[in-house]
């Protein structure tokens, strides 16, 4: 094996071919989109322990930064596995395979991706302000990613 994806892929007609194609350059352009903005939160989150007004910190906000450390980690995990996963399973004539399962853990690393966010919110906001910002912040930030990366999508398909 020559560790090239062939043109053509068994039982495949070109236009089928071409379209996995499309969708595979699809699926990790949008991944490359989504990496740096992971990247720089799991950076941003490793640095935060070793900041000296960290061990101001209350139990709360002790364990919201956990749970964002984590979340961040989980998206980067899930973010990158479709690139991994390409990787290991090239010329395998996996592709249709990949495209379902990578889309799938795309949008689990997006998902992940905004819990770590909005977690990052919910961890400065409880910080310097009261309850009643901190509330409102994390509504309207939790909002608007749940609509714009999510709801749209969601509704658009549920009325074709």
């Amino acid at each position: 094996m020559s560790g090239r994806e062939p043109a053509e892929e068994p039982d495949r007609t070109e236009e089928e071919q071409e379209q996995l194609n499309r969708q595979m350059t699809e699926l990790l352009n949008e991944l490359r989109v989504a990496m740096p903005g992971v990247q720089v939160l799991f950076g941003f989150l490793l640095a935060v322990p070793f900041q000296q007004r960290f061990q101001d910190v209350d139990a709360f906000q002790r364990d919201v930064y956990f749970v964002t450390l984590l979340a961040a980690m989980t998206a980067t995990a899930f973010l990158i596995a479709p690139s991994a996963y390409h990787r290991i399973a090239f010329g395998q004539h996996e592709k249709p395979n990949i495209i379902v399962v990578g889309t799938i853990q795309f949008v689990c690393g997006l998902v992940a991706l905004a819990i770590a966010m909005n977690g990052a919110v919910l961890l400065v906001t409880d910080f310097i302000f009261r309850a009643t910002t901190v509330i409102v912040t994390l509504v309207i930030t939790g909002s608007l990613f749940a609509w714009l990366w999510f709801g749209i999508g969601l509704w658009r398909r549920m009325r074709r």
